[in-house]
């Protein structure tokens, strides 16, 4: 469906429109979204050429997004994911800078031409419009999010009592994603061969969807795969107000908290001795985390498996011995990821023991000539919102042959939230895959490689992952087990 702008009733003047065009593409909303920018200004001179009516997915993605002639809007899904973004920026811009402009432009849901009206003649506005059946959350680098994304979840990780309202706020609208992710296979960033009666010989590791055949080569024979999330503990105080426990000894949940052992290990013992009676509290995890096990859940579901999620404080040596293993998130979040992703050059690493707050690092032991030897979050200089995060991907052997242990983390949550959107990916196995091979040792016959991936995660509004970049790989070398893959007939010890 299309609509010619000069035949709508009601429609402002060529000359306004375009005035109110570039109002909108030079506003502070669009002023860090280049590809939101181009997309709008693309569609916008369609409709002013009257040349929209042939307007198809498969030339938005070529003419506008440069995508390769050979692009696929099957199974490339950039334009609609880029199509809400865009209707949900229009809106951020209504809401705000231009919420007294006498002209509004919609992008209705069903098309992909902007609509140029007169303020008073729109009676709906679509732009914050939920991400429809046909709408996928990944496409290629471009990631979106749904609308209840906590505001600012950093304050959960700072030193600061976060507000329990504000909490119960953000565990709706996490809980609301995880449960779309869940729901329908629209989600799914991939395309996916069900397994059935009939499709019982299906062997996902020959499949031709790059992003199965990978995670079916890692998780191998073990129908049941564990996903290992973050369970950093808090306590509790009468007033429903979070406090950060690092470390130290830890009761279960809704136990009362020696105020000795709270002033000496909790990140802010100043607050905390003001605080009155604590409580352990466990239950609360970053959002990044929990839709990267929404993902992997559904990933490995459709593929046929029946992966066990649990928290990584009850991982157990059977778990490490019988399965294969996913952490997700750092080793100061995920302590199970401080006791056993410890191989190779990249390791996340805090300055200062108490003081959080976007200061850890990951720090390269062995840089090459084009990388640093340290990665931290990055921030606007003036407003000091995070602009960029960093994620890794460390896939190593396991305590026994056969068996790996992954870890997909980041500097932040939205680190882990963009490691496993990329390992997800088809163009980011891809390239995660081309990385391997031109590194890879000749003579590790292993069926998976291990192997470390830095990743740039680039943010908007210090909370929405709209893009991860590869930095670089290092691959591992085979030192904790045996492997019987490679036909060797010595044991190295864990």
């Amino acid at each position: 469906m299309s609509v010619h702008a000069d035949t709508t009733v009601g429609t402002p003047p060529w000359s306004v429109r375009q005035q109110q065009l570039q109002t909108v593409l030079q506003s502070t909303a669009f002023r860090n979204a280049p590809m939101l920018q181009q997309m709008l200004q693309y569609l916008a001179e369609k409709t002013f050429d009257h040349g929209g009516d042939a307007l198809k997915e498969y030339t938005i993605g070529v003419e506008a997004l440069r995508r390769p002639v050979d692009f696929d809007p099957k199974v490339d899904p950039i334009v609609r994911v880029q199509i809400h973004r865009l209707r949900q920026k229009l809106k951020e811009y209504y809401d705000s800078g231009g919420l007294h402009d006498s002209i509004v432009i919609e992008i209705p849901k069903g098309q992909y031409l902007p609509i140029f009206e007169y303020a008073g003649s729109v009676e709906t506005f679509s732009g914050g419009d939920p991400v429809s059946a046909g709408d996928p959350v990944l496409a290629n680098d471009q990631i979106i999010h749904s609308a209840g994304a906590p505001a600012n979840p950093q304050e959960c990780r700072s030193g600061k009592p976060v507000s329990r309202i504000a909490l119960i706020a953000a565990a709706v609208g996490i809980t609301a994603f995880v449960a779309g992710l869940w729901i329908g296979s629209n989600w799914v960033p991939f395309s996916v061969h069900k397994l059935s009666a009939t499709t019982a010989k299906y062997d996902p590791a020959r499949s031709s969807d790059p992003v199965i055949a990978f995670w079916a080569k890692y998780l191998g024979n073990d129908p049941t795969p564990v996903i290992a999330y973050p369970d950093a503990v808090f306590l509790l105080d009468n007033y429903n107000d979070l406090f950060r426990f690092k470390r130290g000894a830890t009761n279960y949940r809704g136990a009362p908290v020696d105020p000795h052992l709270a002033e000496q290990f909790a990140s802010n013992p100043a607050l905390v001795a003001r605080a009155g009676q604590l409580y352990y509290e466990n239950s609360y995890l970053g959002f990044g985390e929990l839709k990267a096990v929404g993902m992997l859940s559904n990933l490995f579901g459709e593929m046929g498996y029946k992966p066990v999620v649990k928290p990584s404080r009850e991982l157990t040596v059977d778990d490490l011995t019988q399965h294969n293993v996913i952490m997700l998130g750092s080793s100061s979040q995920n302590i199970a990821v401080a006791h056993f992703s410890n191989l190779g050059d990249f390791s996340f690493k805090g300055f200062d023991a108490r003081l959080e707050q976007w200061r850890g690092v990951i720090v390269n032991a062995h840089p090459r000539a084009s990388e640093a030897s340290t990665y931290r979050t990055e921030r606007d200089t003036n407003t000091q919102v995070l602009k960029g995060d960093y994620g890794l991907i460390t896939i190593q052997p396991g305590i026994v042959p056969g068996r790996y242990i992954a870890d997909l983390g980041g500097l932040d949550t939205t680190g882990s939230e963009g490691a496993v959107l990329y390992a997800t990916s088809r163009p980011g196995v891809d390239e995660l895959t081309r990385a391997i091979q031109l590194q890879g040792n000749a003579a590790d016959k292993r069926p998976f490689p291990v192997f470390q991936a830095l990743l740039r995660v680039q943010l908007e509004k210090g909370y929405d992952v709209v893009g991860t970049t590869l930095v670089t790989v290092h691959m591992l070398s085979p030192t904790r087990t045996e492997t019987r893959e490679a036909g060797g007939a010595q044991t190295s010890k864990p």
